[in-house]
This record gives structure tokens, sequence and C-alpha cells, in this order.
């Protein structure tokens, strides 16, 4: 009878170990997917972001072509829709050029001030 409750014992015991060691293994086998999971999502955060500055960068891209289009339809339809004749160019130059400096500049030679009228 003592002989089998040694070997109940030692048959316990060695359970013990048993479920110990699996219990260890269970910890390590976790542990090393969490580190995997934890790579994955690292990869795939930093291919989110290089495909988000990817995306960025074009749609930068398009909106200065864009814009860049927009302007020379702009100027174009202003160049066509603003004509000046030779004295109306020669006038506003000098009235830009009076406003700039602050000088009063004199008609074209007559002696009379522009800036007063």
């Amino acid at each position: 009878m003592r002989d089998v409750i040694q070997k109940v014992i030692a048959t316990e015991a060695e359970a013990k170990r048993m479920v110990e060691a699996a219990r260890v293994e269970a910890g390590r086998v976790t542990s090393e997917a969490q580190k995997q999971a934890e790579a994955l999502v690292g990869r795939a955060r930093q291919e989110a972001r290089v495909e988000t500055e990817k995306i960025l960068a074009m749609a930068l891209q398009e909106a200065e072509r864009e814009k860049q289009e927009l302007l020379a339809r702009a100027t174009v339809e202003m160049e066509s829709q603003i004509r000046f004749d030779q004295d109306t160019r020669d006038r506003a130059v000098k009235a830009v050029i009076r406003c700039v400096c602050g000088e009063h500049l004199t008609d074209g030679g007559t002696g009379h001030d522009t800036a007063n009228g």
C-alpha cells in the first residue's frame, strides 16, 4: 500500500512539474506572440505613414498644378479684357511713380501739375 501511495505522490509531483512547465511555455509563447504582433503593428503603421505621405505629396502636387493652371487662365482672361491705349498707359505709369516715389510730375512738359488735376 505504501508503494502505491508513493507512486501516487510521485505521479502528482510529476503532474505539477508538467503543469508548471506548460505554464512557463505558454507564457513564453504568449510573450513571443505579443512581440510579433507589436512588430506587425509597427510595420503596418510605418507602411500606412509612408503611403499617407505619398498621397499627401501627390495631392499637393496636383493642387499646385491646378493653382498654376488657374493663374494662367486668369492672366489670359485679364490680359484679354484689359486693353490700354498708349496715352492711358503713360498716365497710369506716371500715377504709379507719383504714388510710389511721392514725386509731383508735370503732364508732358505743359507745366501743369498732374498731382493737382
